[in-house]
C-alpha cells in the first residue's frame, strides 16, 4: 500500500497537521506525549489495509500543528473541540476514536460528551477515571526531596528548560524508561538497591532526566528516534507540557458534566509494565471502569509490554483495534 500522506486542515480556529491514509469509515488515532500522529505509523497502515480511512491529527502544539502560546488554549474541552472540528473538515459524520496517553484521557472525554460524532472507543493505557472529588495536583505525591512529574510539568519553562537542550537524548531517554524494556530495567536495579523505585518521581535537584546515555529500546528505530527529535526540535516542549497545566483548570471545567458516563462501545488495552498501571488509584480505576463505561467490551492486558502500547506491540494491538471496529453496528 502507499504511505500515509499528511496534509493541514482548519479545525477549531487552528490549524491542524494530519496524517492519513485508506478509504471507508473513519478512525480517529489520538497521540500522547511526547509523541506525534508518528506513533500511529503502524495502526495507520493496519486500518487502511482493513478498509478504514486512518487518520492521526498531530495533536494542538506538537509537530506542524499550530501551537498557541496562552496556557489556557490546552483545556480538555479545546481538544474535544479540535476533534470534532477533524471531523468537520472531512465531512465525516461520526468516526471511532482511538487515543493513547493523553491522548487517551482526550478520546474518553470526546466519546463521552459526544457520543453523537464518535460511535466507539478504543482507549490504550490510560483507564477512564471519574472526576475526583478534590483539585487534583493537591493529593499529587511529594516529598523534600522529589515530585510528582505531572507537579514538575507546572511550572512554565522549567521542565522546557530541561527537555529542550538536547531533543533527541530526552525523546530517547523518555521512550526507553517507559517501555516494559525499561521498566524491567528499572525494577531489577532497585530490587538489586533494595528499594521500592518511585513511580513518575522527580528530583528537585537533578530533574526527570537520566544522566548516563540510554540504549533504544527493540521497538524504536534510529531512523524513528530522528523524526521524533526533528519534530521537537523545531516545535519545542512548551505546547506539550501546557496539556498538564490544565489540570487542575480541566477539573473545575468537567464540573458540569459529573455522572455523564461514556455509553459507546468502548476497549481498552494495556501493558502490564505500564508505569500509569502503577500510579495511585489506578488499580482502583482499572478495576471499577464499567460502573463509567457500561458498554466496555473487553479489557486486554499485553505481557511485558509498558506504556508506548501501539508502538510496543503492534501487531496484537492492530488486530485487536481492528476486530473491535470491525464488530460495531453498521
Amino acid at each position: 500500500m502507499s504511505e500515509p500522506t499528511q496534509r493541514t486542515i482548519k479545525a477549531n480556529g487552528i490549524s491542524l497537521n494530519v496524517a492519513e491514509q485508506g478509504k471507508g469509515p473513519m478512525v480517529l488515532l489520538c497521540h500522547g506525549f511526547p509523541e506525534s500522529w508518528y506513533s500511529w505509523r503502524h495502526q495507520i497502515e493496519a486500518l487502511a489495509a482493513a478498509g478504514y480511512h486512518a487518520v492521526a491529527p498531530d495533536m494542538r502544539g506538537y509537530g506542524k500543528s499550530d501551537r498557541p502560546e496562552a496556557i489556557d488554549q490546552y483545556t480538555i474541552l479545546h481538544m474535544v473541540g479540535d476533534l470534532v472540528g477533524v471531523l468537520d473538515a472531512f465531512e465525516a459524520k461520526d468516526a471511532v476514536i482511538v487515543g493513547h496517553d493523553w491522548g487517551a484521557t482526550i478520546a474518553w472525554h470526546t466519546a463521552r460528551l459526544r457520543p453523537d460524532r464518535f460511535r466507539a472507543a478504543a482507549i490504550l493505557s490510560v483507564p477512564y477515571r471519574p472526576r475526583s472529588p478534590v483539585r487534583p495536583t493537591s493529593v499529587m505525591p511529594q516529598t523534600a526531596d522529589a515530585q510528582f512529574y505531572q507537579l514538575y510539568f507546572q511550572e512554565p519553562g522549567l521542565a522546557e528548560a530541561e527537555f529542550e537542550r538536547d531533543p533527541r537524548a530526552t525523546l530517547g531517554a523518555m521512550l526507553f524508561g517507559g517501555s516494559g524494556e525499561g521498566v524491567a530495567v528499572i525494577r531489577a536495579n532497585a530490587e538489586r538497591q533494595g528499594r521500592t523505585p518511585g513511580v513518575g518521581m522527580v528530583s528537585r535537584k537533578d530533574g526527570m532526566l537520566p544522566k548516563v546515555q540510554v540504549p533504544l529500546p527493540s521497538w524504536l528505530t534510529a531512523a524513528d528516534l530522528d523524526y521524533y527529535s526533528t519534530e521537537f526540535a523545531r516545535s519545542g516542549f512548551r505546547g506539550p507540557l501546557n496539556y498538564y497545566r490544565n489540570i487542575d483548570r480541566n477539573w473545575e471545567l468537567m464540573a458540569a458534566f459529573e455522572g455523564v458516563k461514556v455509553v459507546v462501545p468502548s476497549l481498552f488495552i494495556a501493558g502490564d509494565h505500564d508505569m500509569v498501571l502503577a500510579f495511585p488509584g489506578a488499580a482502583e480505576h482499572l478495576a471499577y471502569m464499567k460502573q463509567f463505561v457500561p458498554q466496555l467490551r473487553e479489557i486486554k492486558m499485553l505481557p511485558g509490554c509498558g506504556h508506548w502500547t501501539q508502538q510496543e506491540r503492534p501487531a496484537e494491538v492492530n488486530a485487536a483495534i481492528v476486530e473491535f471496529v470491525r464488530s460495531l453496528p453498521g
